[in-house]
């Protein structure tokens, strides 16, 4: 298949693609029944390319790729089932716009129309699959899936504990377990666990054989990967996994603390359900086939790298991760919603870069390494933790959208903003620009100047930032001698309090009990620190 380019002469692209054939269609419309046929055609042959815009004659009317086009092409994508991988973009053929849809082969499983029909392109036709041929190609294409698969591990096995976790997220009664394991694809009925079974239901020291299918979490003082001061492998039953990674991982990263106006902020340098989310996609995408490598987590002082083994599932592709939707351990990924540790279908990505967006950080980075997905976290981004406490604060005289946020943070930092500035800074249409700044003149927080071409948008006098203060480790210490006279101290309620790690923590509450300001009781986890 030649590789398509940005834009053609009309003669060229005559000559390219002159006839429609196996991997070439041609329509003039975005209907969705059409393109998702021509798509699962494509999907279950050797792939091909839909032009959107152009005559059965190969004449060019044009069709812009405009975000209703996109929508349209991504939902046919949902309507039907395991089409392959597509990347849509905008050719300009002789002037005029037309739109490309490439689909890839599909290699795992093949793909279905949303009312069940199995088509694969002959020549120029999406031919349908019937009787002997429909089983044949079944047979030959069908995926089975790792995670259903024997694990070696009985039902005795399993400690009673976890089991009623998961018995209790699912609704089930104590009395046919069995049964009900069998149904979700965890077990079959003689009590024998498959791989998802095992993972879900017990211990890394139960499951011979699957000793790294844990997640290996590495703490870095800079940007050298290789060199880290702090390493912890966690294991157990996966919903605990992904617990006890968050949990970690959130007291590792830390939070800002900032003082603003009559207000003390403690700002999450990630929020916890990003990290909670991306270690649930890790744990439920990962291919598990890959038994001697565990999910790894990075922690920099900037950012947090979560590295899951295998690529993405088709057809999944970091340009279409938010509107594309795949499983490759489907029995996992319904565990981890009943469990409430991971969100409903396709929400997981629109959750993690929402949420970041919303927090004023940067957003988060996806990598498709061909043998690992990795995603990056950045726990600094352009917005100050001193402007995200002053907007938190802001927003108490009503709720700001995310865009909102960023476009008041940019008023402040700026003497003016215009539509134009606004448009480039989100990334929008004009009209899109102009409603938000419509609406945050009649909320009150801008004030608008000028007519016509002219008009530009300041911050409300009274609402301009006062200069919020981060702490200072002396400010710390006192208010951490304060709250001890209230109750003991411990090294997590100072990480809560301060916002501080694990280890800086521990040196603060050590050179407070040096300084005689505080008294030391207990031993390890027990350990607790009283004013003096």
């Amino acid at each position: 298949m030649t590789e398509i380019a940005d834009s053609y002469t009309a003669a060229e692209f005559d000559q390219l693609f002159e006839d429609e054939d196996g991997r070439v269609e041609r329509k003039t419309g975005t209907g969705l029944k059409p393109i998702q046929e021509s798509m699962v055609a494509f999907s279950n042959a050797a792939g091909g390319v839909i032009f959107v815009g152009v005559e059965d004659d190969g004449t060019v009317v044009g069709r812009n790729l405009t975000p209703g086009v996109e929508d349209r092409v991504h939902q046919a994508v949902r309507d039907g089932r395991g089409i392959g991988r597509y990347k849509i973009k905008e050719v300009v053929v002789g002037g005029v716009g037309v739109v490309a849809i490439e689909v890839e082969r599909r290699h795992d499983g093949f793909a279905q129309t949303s009312s069940g029909r199995v088509l694969v392109r002959r020549g120029s036709s999406n031919t349908p699959l019937f009787d002997a041929e429909l089983l044949r190609f079944i047979n030959e294409r069908s995926l089975h899936t790792y995670e259903g698969t024997y694990s070696g591990v009985h039902l005795e096995a399993v400690d009673s504990e976890i089991l009623a976790e998961v018995a209790s997220a699912f609704g089930w009664e104590n009395h046919d377990l069995s049964e009900r394991l069998s149904e979700r694809g965890l077990a079959d009925r003689s009590g024998d666990l498959t791989i998802a079974g095992a993972l879900l239901l017990s211990d890394a020291s139960a499951r011979p054989g699957f000793s790294k299918m844990t997640i290996d979490v590495r703490r870095h003082p800079g940007d050298d990967e290789l060199t880290y001061d702090r390493r912890v492998e966690i294991s157990g039953p996966l919903h605990h996994q992904v617990q006890d990674a968050t949990t970690l991982i959130m007291n590792e990263v830390g939070s800002d603390f900032v003082v603003s106006g009559l207000y003390r902020h403690e700002l999450p340098r990630v929020p916890e359900v990003v990290i909670r989310e991306a270690i649930a996609n890790a744990v439920c995408h990962r291919s598990y086939e890959t038994r001697t490598t565990a999910i790894v987590v990075n922690l920099h002082p900037d950012r947090v790298v979560i590295t899951s083994p295998g690529g993405l599932p088709e057809p999944v592709t970091v340009a279409n991760i938010r509107e594309a939707q795949a499983a490759r351990n489907p029995a996992i990924i319904d565990a981890l919603r009943r469990l409430r540790l991971a969100e409903d279908a396709g929400r997981g990505i629109d959750v993690m870069q929402d949420e970041m967006l919303h927090a004023l950080l940067d957003p988060p980075e996806f990598e498709d390494l061909g043998h690992a997905v990795r995603v990056v976290l950045p726990t600094r981004g352009s917005v100050t933790a001193e402007e995200r406490a002053w907007i938190t604060e802001l927003e108490l005289r009503g709720d700001l959208r995310s865009s909102d946020r960023l476009v008041v943070v940019h008023a402040a930092r700026e003497e003016a903003i215009t539509n134009a500035s606004v448009r480039e800074l989100l990334g929008i249409r004009d009209y899109e620009a102009r409603l938000i700044l419509e609406r945050l003149t009649q909320a009150g927080i801008l004030e608008r100047h000028g007519l016509r071409g002219g008009t530009h948008y300041t911050i409300v006098k009274d609402l301009r930032p006062k200069g919020a203060v981060p702490l200072t480790m002396d400010d710390i210490r006192d208010l951490l001698v304060e709250e001890a006279t209230h109750s003991p101290l411990t090294n997590a309620r100072v990480r809560e309090i301060a916002g501080l790690s694990r280890i800086q923590s521990l040196e603060i509450l050590n050179e407070l009990v040096e300084e005689g300001r505080l008294a030391r009781t207990g031993a390890k986890r027990g350990t607790k620190y009283h004013a003096v």
